[in-house]
């Protein structure tokens, strides 16, 4: 199979176990491809956990779910060192973030110190336990949930907990054919019985295409003003962090990638922002006061700049 091939079978082996959710998928995958981690932010029972398990079948990912709850500690993340009597010595333990694809389910209900356990492994794809650093596997996906905050138990996650997800997005409830196919148990297979795609090098070696795609630097230059602009924005608190524009060029490049193309252009930048840079924004009390949120001010955005110029061939 080429690569278009590949992403289509991928995406057509996870729609066998999630209905109607074609274009979530695109979303999620584009992120896997660019290398970043993904947050669901939705209420629960729309299919999150489907969603991910999906995935991890379809990709032949190990896989590790922990549903974190006020009591979780980080050592149940990072794992912890163990006295072995035999050996005289220190032994690590591995914890639930030593695999490809963790799900944190339910993100918020953990406590912030809890939370901030997943940073180090997030950003940097390693853990640290007494002083020692290891590895986790590569590929390496955080795939987090969380309930709408206000939601009973939840606590707001900090801004740079958030600035590790490189795209936050919505499931939303299935339309009315969809919510019958799946109460019917038509046209609907477990995630557990999906067929894998492709293997964790195949991934990688996509991740690698992706990061190849040529961007012109118009585009970048493009980017950045985005980026600047919410920075500068009346209605913005604090905007786009320079992580954050990194992660829009990296979904830029694997959105490219998904549509067959060696080259990023304009429209790839515009499809991949809302949700690759609105929860990096945070709103001043009277914006949200007048009813505003990030993702109208970022489209706000999005319409008065202009448009790079690109290069003919």
């Amino acid at each position: 199979m080429n690569t278009k091939e590949m992403i289509d079978s991928i995406l057509a082996e996870t729609g066998k176990a999630v209905l109607g959710k074609e274009e979530v998928l695109r979303r999620i995958l584009c992120a896997i491809l660019a290398g970043g981690h993904i947050l669901i932010d939705d209420i629960p029972g729309v299919g999150k956990t489907t969603i991910a398990v999906s995935f991890t079948h379809v990709l032949g990912l190990d896989y590790k779910r922990m549903q974190f709850t006020p009591d979780v500690l980080p050592s149940d993340i990072t794992g912890f060192s163990m006295y072995d009597k035999g050996s005289g010595t220190f032994r690590y333990v591995p914890g639930s973030a030593m695999t490809n694809f963790f799900l944190a389910d339910e993100i918020n209900r953990a406590s912030p110190k809890t939370q901030s356990a997943l940073l180090e492994v997030m950003q940097e794809g390693r853990l640290t336990v007494d002083g020692k650093t290891y590895a986790v596997p590569q590929p390496f996906i955080v795939m987090a949930t969380q309930n709408p905050f206000g939601s009973s138990g939840t606590q707001e996650l900090p801004e740079s907990q958030t600035d590790r997800f490189m795209i936050r997005i919505t499931v939303g409830y299935p339309a009315r054919e969809d919510e019958i196919h799946i109460l019917s148990g038509e046209s609907r297979n477990p995630a557990e019985t999906l067929t894998p795609v492709i293997s964790p090098a195949q991934l990688l070696a996509l991740r690698e295409e992706a990061g190849r795609i040529h961007v012109e630097d118009s585009l970048y230059g493009y980017m950045v003003d985005l980026a600047r602009a919410t920075r500068n924005h009346p209605d913005i608190r604090l905007g786009v962090s320079p992580r954050g524009t990194m992660c829009l060029a990296a979904m830029t490049k694997a959105h490219a990638l998904m549509e067959g193309r060696a080259y990023a252009t304009p429209d790839d930048v515009m499809t991949v922002a809302p949700y690759t840079l609105s929860h990096r924004i945070s709103l001043t009390g009277d914006a949200r006061y007048a009813g505003k949120t990030a993702e109208s001010v970022l489209s706000s955005i999005l319409s008065s700049l202009p448009l790079p110029s690109l290069k003919e061939d």
